[in-house]
Formats: C-alpha cells, structure tokens, sequence
C-alpha cells in the first residue's frame, strides 16, 4: 500500500475539532491576510494529527474552502510532501531509519523486529493494535543511531531489547517514553569525561 495513492474508503465529512480550529486561528494570525494560503501545510499537519495520521479528501476541502484556495492547490500539497500521509497508517506510526548511520548500528534488526511484531509488510496496519511501520531516508538524528520515529516522536540509541520494549508497549496501546534508550541527554557523551580536568557529561 502506497502512502501516497488516494484510500479507497474516505469519510464524508471533516472539520477540525474546536481546539484545532483554534489553532487554526491562531496560525493564520501569523500571515497577511492576502498570504493566508501560506498556512496550508500546517493546516494540513493539523488534519492529519486529528485524523490518526493520515489526510482524507474531505479534510483537503475544508482546508481549502478556509483558506480560499482552489481543492487542487490543497491537494498538489498534500501529495507532494511525504511527510503526508493520504491512507490510514493506524495510531501509532513507526518510521525505521535505514540510511548508513543508522544501518551500520542496527537498523536491519529494527526493521526484522517489526516485519515479526507489527506486520511482514510495509505500510500494513497490524492486526494487533492499531500499528503500521515503513522504511525512511534520514530523519536528522545520525548521532543518535539506531533510532526510529513514532508518531511525532523520536526513540533513539536503540538495540535490539528496547526495540522489542517499544513496539510491544505500542502493541498494548500503552508507548513508552521518547528519548534516548541509553540514557544520554540530547548528544551528550553516555558518560562524563574530564576535559581539561573538568568534568563534562
């Protein structure tokens, strides 16, 4: 399943929830009101967190019909980002880095954990929880490797115990916490060194 090709089976309706609308509102204070087709792609983020991470039709028209743009300029957007989902990917979305750093320090056993845990393919919503997984260019977090990206959040320093952790907590609809699984903070060294004679963490 392509995350990109339009899901057969779309809802009727949208709107955003009253506490995204208000959202909505206050993103479109940051534009001129002659710009405020600027506020598409953040609209569409809004859409696709309210919806369990995916956008349907009927959410691209609302937004446009906000923001006084025609449906196709709203949707060019949405299918030109992958950062946009257009098909249901479940509750809990697990993004696999697999660029060099992150396969050199483990990825493939990431990506055999969730063929076994979650589903032997890609973008296949599991039939324990609501999960789905899919491979990924870089996500940024190189210094971080392995990591993966769950929803809007990152898990980093992973191996193969943590890796197993998480996704069964995402199995029980319970996550666990984001972060570092070796106890670093931000890019911190895992442990203090003296430089200088000082010490550092």
């Amino acid at each position: 399943m392509s995350l990109k090709k339009v899901h057969n089976d779309q809802p009727k309706e949208f709107k955003f929830s009253d506490e995204n609308l208000k959202k909505a509102k206050d993103i479109l204070k940051m534009y001129p009101e002659k710009n405020k087709k600027s506020a598409v792609m953040p609209f569409l983020y809004l859409a696709q967190r309210q919806n369990s991470n995916w956008i349907p039709l009927a959410a691209m028209k609302y937004i446009a019909k906000l923001l006084s743009m025609p449906y196709v300029s709203v949707y060019e957007v949405a299918t030109f980002y992958t950062m946009y989902n257009l098909a249901p990917v479940g509750k809990h979305f697990i993004q696999v880095c697999t660029t060099t750093p992150c396969l050199i320090r483990g990825a493939d056993k990431i990506v055999s954990l969730c063929k076994e845990k979650i589903s032997p393919n890609e973008n296949e919503i599991s039939t324990k929880g609501s999960c789905s997984w899919m491979e990924v260019e870089c996500l940024g977090a190189c210094v971080s490797a392995p990591m993966i990206q769950i929803n809007d959040d990152y898990y980093e320093d992973l191996d193969e115990k943590s890796t197993i952790e998480i996704l069964d907590s995402l199995i029980k609809d319970k996550p666990l916490k984001p972060g570092s699984y070796r106890g670093r903070k931000n890019t911190a060294p895992e442990k203090q060194q003296k430089v200088n004679g000082e010490k550092h963490a």
